[in-house]
């Protein structure tokens, strides 16, 4: 702990280690091989690091103090949600790229992961807990894929509203962005895409593990494209929906 501890709380400072090891009277490398655990400082040493970052010994040498960033919050039916904050208390949005998808699903409960996620900042974001999804496939188009999708956090299902975009959290889905029908007597979202092509499905409340609802989102495409594009794909749609007319016939 003590290596991790003094580590953050330099960089926390925006330290340099050879600021760090002027304050405390020390070669460089020495502070250097504190960090790397390589040698453990002496008790003057820990009263000195105690009395600079205003952290008692016990403190520096038994608590993992960057996790002082991170905050759990669960609701009544005690879904844990970790959180990741600044150093004034406001909530992070934390970015879950495609590629980080499969470990979100394991591990979205898990400070360490959540703290180690990217962050991104919006300006004027409304007071909220929210989380960014990158979002693949053309199943909710003309949602292009790559775009980014900042959503608010769900704490109680029955808040879902009907015909409102979400990202769904699932064991078996996986993360999926999609427009949600909630039927609260029987507990089962029914998830539909805004691309017809993809049938839609359901989910009862026991196989969704999060739910984040549509605050806004980030696109990279040039709009004309993304019209185009969307046409296009209306248009296979019209002539795969004819085909299969024809066959019937």
């Amino acid at each position: 702990m003590v290596a991790e501890n003094i580590k953050y709380l330099r960089n926390k400072k925006s330290w340099s280690q050879q600021e760090l090891a002027e304050k405390l009277g020390i070669a460089r490398t020495t502070l250097g091989d504190y960090e790397r655990g390589r040698n453990e400082p002496n008790i003057s040493m820990l009263l000195q690091l105690s009395s600079i970052f205003g952290y008692t010994v016990d403190q520096l040498v038994s608590t993992n103090i960057s996790h002082e960033q991170l905050e759990v919050v669960s609701d009544d039916k005690l879904r844990v949600l970790a959180i990741s904050v600044d150093s004034n208390n406001r909530n992070h949005i934390d970015l879950v790229e495609t590629k980080a998808e499969a470990g979100y699903v394991e591990s979205f409960s898990n400070p360490e992961y959540i703290k180690d996620l990217p962050k991104i900042y919006v300006p004027n974001i409304p007071e909220g807990t929210y989380r960014a999804f990158e979002i693949q496939g053309r199943s909710m188009l003309p949602m292009q894929p790559g775009s980014i999708v900042i959503c608010s956090y769900i704490e109680d299902f029955t808040n879902i509203k009907d015909d409102q975009t979400y990202v769904v959290i699932g064991h078996e889905e996986g993360v999926v962005y999609k427009r949600l029908k909630n039927n609260t007597e029987a507990k089962r979202l029914q998830l539909h895409s805004d691309n017809t092509s993809y049938l839609p499905f359901e989910m009862t409340y026991s196989q969704v593990q999060e739910v984040w609802k549509h605050h806004a989102h980030i696109s990279f495409d040039d709009a004309k494209q993304t019209a185009d594009s969307r046409v296009e794909t209306m248009l296979e749609d019209i002539q795969n929906k004819l085909a299969k007319m024809e066959g019937k016939i």
